[in-house]
């Protein structure tokens, strides 16, 4: 047993994807996914998604993250809630990150507080925070 073995998994970007908010959407309000999902607009409120999200390099969130797996190459101003996040070298986040596996690439921006632990239940898609982040303009 190799001590930095990949899972047998397909990767979060080449999921198919069931929901798409593209480039120049405004979407107001709470989104909630029940499949993978990828934003490339932006979104003013919280965002649950069951399965997995890509926040594409033009896509914003203003709002908390409850989903499974997250892919950020945008900026996010929330809280984040997953069980995997991988920010990308184009990605911002701004708020706080619990999760049990974190990659940050060079380049990658992130202010905030972080929780990790093996043992965390898996993010609850179906429960929002009851606290709101304050957003920080990039």
């Amino acid at each position: 047993m190799a001590l930095f073995s990949k899972k047998e998994k397909v990767s979060l970007d080449l999921q198919s994807i069931s929901t798409l908010i593209s480039e120049g959407s405004i979407f107001d309000g709470n989104l909630k996914a029940p499949a993978f999902t990828r934003i490339d607009g932006q979104i003013t409120g919280d965002v649950v998604v069951d399965e997995g999200l890509i926040l594409g390099e033009k896509g914003e969130i203003r709002g908390n993250v409850i989903t499974k797996e997250m892919v950020v190459y945008g900026v996010v101003n929330g809280n984040i809630q997953t069980n995997s996040l991988e920010i990308k070298a184009t990605g911002k986040v701004n708020g706080e990150i619990k999760t049990q596996t974190l990659t940050v690439e060079n380049g990658a921006v992130y202010n905030g507080s972080l929780s990790m632990s093996q043992n965390n239940k898996a993010a609850q898609p179906n429960k929002l925070p009851r606290h709101e982040a304050k957003a920080i303009e990039a």
